[in-house]
């Protein structure tokens, strides 16, 4: 009989696993889909969210939206609950693309145009600059990345910008999403610099809907190569 009951029992074990755990996922999806709701964002952002979670196009990743007309960062679980936002720097000029090529010049020798944010749905990993420092590589090959506030000459200048109230002073990188140290090393780090996650970046240009539903996979490219500098 004891045998038995410890078949019994294992089954039961099983079949809660297999039964229950679908209705637990479900049931985070539920509550992200309200919370988005809740949320301070603009139409732009809780659309591309409620869309991530209904198609579940983050296949069980971390994922983030960058909205860059509002200027911000906001960082998701594998389930869709919003773990964290904050301002974000980007890059100096509007555009939606990234310019060919960019990647391969000096951060001195990028010119004002080319210094875009690029829209799309990417792949991102967690890696290193040429100093050493940890970013999120999001396009690998033009050297865009999420990082921290660098503490360098622009230090207190880009900390100004983030502490401003507006977005329309927050155009200050070469195409990198700058956030400050505390949001990076207490959200972004520990959600999308831990492996793989999902960075879905609003266009400027065009329609939220003409980009985001079916769109390609973009993937990082990270290599054994040497990283490029983040702009």
């Amino acid at each position: 009989m004891g045998l038995q009951t410890q078949g019994l029992r294992a089954i039961v074990a099983a079949w809660a696993v297999v039964c229950l755990a679908p209705l637990a996922q479900a049931g985070e999806r539920e509550l992200a889909l309200a919370e988005v709701e809740r949320i301070s964002a603009s139409a732009d952002t809780r659309q591309v969210a409620r869309w991530v979670l209904a198609s579940g196009d983050n296949a069980g990743l971390p994922f983030a939206i960058v909205d860059k007309k509002d200027a911000r960062l906001f960082v998701f679980g594998p389930q869709g609950r919003m773990l964290g936002t904050a301002p974000a720097l980007i890059g100096q000029a509007p555009g939606d693309h990234t310019v060919p090529g960019v990647g391969d010049k000096p951060p001195s020798q990028v010119l004002p145009d080319e210094r875009t944010t690029p829209a799309g749905r990417f792949v991102s990993e967690p890696g290193r600059n040429l100093d050493g420092e940890r970013v999120v590589w999001v396009e690998y090959d033009s050297g865009f990345a999420i990082h921290r506030v660098r503490p360098d000459r622009a230090q207190q200048r880009r900390l100004q910008q983030l502490a401003s109230t507006s977005p329309d002073d927050n155009r200050a990188t070469l195409g990198c999403v700058v956030v400050d140290d505390d949001f990076y090393a207490g959200v972004v780090l520990p959600q999308l610099g831990r492996g793989s996650a999902v960075v879905y970046v609003l266009p400027e240009t065009r329609p939220v809907s003409s980009l985001f539903g079916g769109v390609r996979l973009a993937s990082s490219g990270s290599s054994s190569a040497a990283p490029p500098q983040p702009r």
